[in-house]
């Protein structure tokens, strides 16, 4: 880390070292703005996502009434994504909330985009009394804007001129066909276009006294401690914002991230400029006062905070604006009690999303019951009679799983099942090659750059696979098996999944290679309340389908010991037990038990890992030659990871000895163990006796040709 803020020090000193004309001013902090300075206010959100509430209309209003005259504006996704209350309305409460508070300008968000730009430009469009900007937006193909880029604002006898864009990963975040008719280009260059053109003098295309930019990207870091060195660092595309946006931008405001920061960015010339993000879902309200000076036309002062969202106070009762904003809550949520209240299934545990230590749900770069349960879902559900069927795996996208199943009282409601898929995307199926699927679990690990470095997926429970975290990028995944047996590359596969993961969102291209997509036509909330009430009462499942095996064996030999390490076989989700004991075993013989460490991997390498076990075992010396099957599973939460082997120094099928002859614990036929085996009161093969049971070690032997033929019948079908 020190060495990269070294660096971008260096760029942030070039960036200072230039001699355009700049918007460079001075943050007062606690101080006032100057008096002879016309101030200017802009209160400021981003990443709303539908999230009104009563106490965040009386933080505006009250600010509002502090600040006569104010600009409030947004950073986008102000719809999409949202809780329950929002969602079950079509996101229409969402935007009167905004529209009872004056909402003026917004940048478009990625989420403005989840029904396409078809409802964004009419439906969304016509509801909203703001103006929805995106200078980078362009028609296919051209440089031809397919949104306003800019509008302007007057406050105290000042035009501000407030700019938009969003983050030109838009493609990677909502499903393809919505936005098939558009390009995304670069946030910042386009800003530094538009911030031209509204201070070159000519009236005819738009002047402006002050000029905004509002950004839909920006820091992957933020809160206390927090420093602009570490967000540039951190993100290329953040760095662009704030070392390559024009001098003329005298504030920056950002968003998508869901990151707060109040932080001074550097200026060409001697000064800074605000650069701030608000956190998410309303938590708090931005404010940021500029000092203009009339006399040379530029912004000489600021200062810039962020207001925590308070209860609603005996003024805010009093003011019509906050009554108008708490009776469209008042509605919106009577409404949507009303719609999810309808109980739809049982549940008889909790089903969540993974977990992080410090005890947040959403942890997207982990494994979880809920992932894995929405992918089941896929499946069963496309196969059922009459519908296209045909699907051999279920996947789901940890960003789509917006709440979770607690049990409360066992009951599941509408109001449950739609919180947690509120995007409404229909489902998808398309035909992958084993090869081409292998490419989309590989692009689990994301590309550099991205907001997280990794995302897990979901699998329906048909599917696991092993990895080697270590391993080179593009080579990671080891095994993958579908059904019990082996993923066969040149193998085509049904998958399943909602729209936007297939079309290749959040940066899994690879499902672009498929071929023969199908749109069921059927929405993904609808069809999981569907599959809620056709399988009630649902409970999690804690096994595990990604696990980590380093040194990951592929051919072993009879008779001889192979070591590996396994880890990462526990879930994060509420309720996960932590798994104490691994059993091995090759085909139906156990080979012993290993205990496993609690406690977490540190990251990098993703993903991070809970409990682990070095296991060495010896392959029994009667073991016939040829291919077999190493199974490991985890208690007490029943994660199985399968390791297809080659054996090789076996022979043929042996000879059963004379049934009359005991059983020497050390003859071949006879699994050893080595390592640290956990006491389990049994001794000797498949929990027999070492010693007065005749022809114990004999009659496993024979089990084990047994089932050797059958594994290999099986393989070779």
């Amino acid at each position: 880390m020190p060495g990269r803020i070294a660096a971008v020090g260096g760029v942030l000193a070039l960036a200072m070292a230039t001699t355009t004309p700049a918007q460079a001013a001075t943050n007062v902090g606690g101080g006032s703005i100057d008096p002879s300075l016309t101030k200017l206010t802009l209160l400021n959100i981003n990443d709303y996502h539908g999230h009104f509430t009563k106490d965040f209309a009386c933080t505006v209003t009250t600010a509002q009434r502090e600040n006569p005259g104010a600009t409030f504006v947004a950073a986008g996704d102000n719809i999409g994504g949202t809780p329950f209350e929002s969602a079950s309305q079509n996101d229409e409460p969402a935007i009167d909330f905004l529209n009872s508070l004056d909402l003026q300008a917004s940048s478009v968000g990625n989420h403005e985009f989840d029904k396409g730009f078809s409802d964004l430009t009419g439906r969304v469009a016509d509801r909203a009394s703001w103006t929805y900007l995106g200078a980078n937006v362009y028609r296919k193909g051209t440089q031809t804007p397919a949104l306003p880029e800019y509008t302007i604002v007057e406050q105290n006898g000042v035009k501000i001129g407030v700019v938009g864009a969003v983050t030109k990963d838009v493609p990677s975040l909502v499903a393809a066909d919505g936005i098939s008719g558009l390009d995304f280009g670069d946030p910042s260059t386009a800003v530094n276009r538009v911030a031209d053109q509204l201070t070159d003098g000519n009236a005819g295309n738009g002047e402006a006294d002050v000029v905004v930019a509002a950004y839909h990207e920006g820091s992957p870091v933020g809160g206390e401690g927090a420093t602009l060195q570490e967000g540039v660092a951190g993100s290329d595309e953040f760095g662009k914002i704030v070392n390559n946006t024009s001098p003329k931008v005298a504030a920056i405001i950002t968003g998508h991230t869901h990151m707060d920061y109040t932080w001074d960015g550097p200026v060409p010339g001697d000064g800074t400029r605000p650069v701030i993000q608000t956190g998410y879902y309303a938590n708090n309200l931005g404010e940021l006062t500029l000092g203009y000076d009339p006399e040379t036309k530029k912004v000489t002062q600021y200062q810039m905070g962020l207001r925590p969202v308070t209860e609603p106070t005996a003024a805010c009762e009093a003011d019509p604006r906050y009554r108008a904003s708490a009776q469209i809550v008042d509605s919106a949520n009577k409404k949507a009690a009303e719609i999810g209240a309808r109980q739809i299934g049982e549940q008889t545990g909790d089903i969540t999303t993974a977990f992080s230590p410090d005890g947040q749900r959403d942890d997207r770069m982990r494994e979880s019951t809920l992932s894995n349960m929405i992918a089941q879902s896929y499946l069963e559900s496309i196969n059922k009679p009459g519908r296209p069927g045909g699907v051999d795996i279920g996947v789901m996208n940890p960003g789509g799983v917006r709440s979770d199943l607690i049990n409360d009282d066992g009951k599941i409601t509408y109001a449950d099942a739609a919180s947690i898929m509120p995007f409404n995307n229909t489902v998808v199926t398309k035909e992958l090659t084993g090869a081409q699927f292998l490419k989309v679990l590989e692009q689990q690990w994301q590309p550099a750059g991205s907001s997280r470095p990794f995302l897990k997926l979901g699998l329906s429970e048909n599917v696991t696979y092993t990895y080697d975290p270590t391993a080179a990028e593009g080579s990671r995944v080891t095994t993958v098996m579908v059904d019990g047996e082996e993923l066969d590359p040149a193998k085509t596969y049904t998958v399943a999944s909602n729209s936007f993961l297939l079309g290749g969102g959040d940066n899994f291209t690879a499902f672009g290679e498929g071929t023969n997509t199908r749109d069921s036509g059927l929405i993904d909330q609808s069809l999981f309340v569907e599959w809620i009430r056709e399988n009630s009462p649902l409970s999690p499942s804690f096994k595990k389908g990604a696990v980590a095996v380093q040194d990951q064996p592929t051919q072993v030999a009879a008779g001889e010991e192979v070591s590996f390490t396994v880890s990462g076989t526990d879930l994060t989700s509420v309720g996960s037990p932590t798994n104490t004991t691994l059993t091995a075993k090759l085909g139906d013989a156990s080979l012993g038990e290993f205990p496993i460490t609690a406690g977490k991997s540190t990251a990098p390498p993703y993903p991070t890992r809970d409990g682990s076990a070095d296991v060495t075992v010896t392959i029994p010396a009667g073991t016939p030659s040829g291919p077999a099957m190493l199974t490991l599973t985890a208690a007490p939460s029943g994660t199985t990871v399968q390791i297809p082997v080659e054996v090789t120094g076996g022979g043929a099928e042996p000879t059963p000895t004379d049934p009359g002859e005991p059983t020497d614990p050390g003859q071949p036929g006879e699994p050893t163990v080595t390592g640290p085996p956990v006491e389990t009161g049994r001794t000797g093969a498949a929990g027999l006796g070492n010693a007065g049971t005749a022809g114990a070690g004999a009659a496993l032997v024979s089990l084990l040709g047994g089932a050797y033929l059958v594994l290999r019948r099986r393989i070779t079908e």
